[in-house]
């Protein structure tokens, strides 16, 4: 390959590791904020169930940024899998309770984090 081709597409490629930090970054917010809105919902209501699925989902999302790093597939349809997941279920929690807190935030915070890890 000649040196003048491989400059033209470095511009290219540092673009494309840049959209994907972006989607790495995005899914590592979502995870700790799954885990912070678990254990608030422990704190606040005595809820288990919020505990429990708030360190699951929020461990599996910071899990998938870790492979994402590690240029693994794998972590790319994990964080998929679960942003999509958890965003249905808090659009259903949001439209049963009809509050922005925790529903919205995360709904909203899911949809941000499957657009960046879509254009990665």
């Amino acid at each position: 390959m000649p040196n003048g081709y491989a400059q033209f597409l470095r511009p290219a490629f540092v673009a494309q590791e840049a959209t994907a930090m972006v989607g790495i970054l995005f899914t590592s917010v979502y995870g700790l904020l799954a885990i912070v809105g678990g254990i608030l919902g422990y704190r606040q209501a005595d809820s288990k169930p919020s505990l429990i699925s708030g360190l699951i989902s929020g461990t599996l999302l910071l899990v998938a940024a870790g492979l994402q790093l590690q240029q693994q597939q794998s972590g790319l349809w994990l964080a998929i899998a679960v942003s999509l997941l958890l965003v249905i279920v808090f659009i259903v929690r949001l439209l049963k309770t009809r509050k922005f807190m925790p529903a919205g935030l995360m709904t909203a915070f899911g949809v941000a984090t499957l657009i960046a890890l879509g254009s990665s």
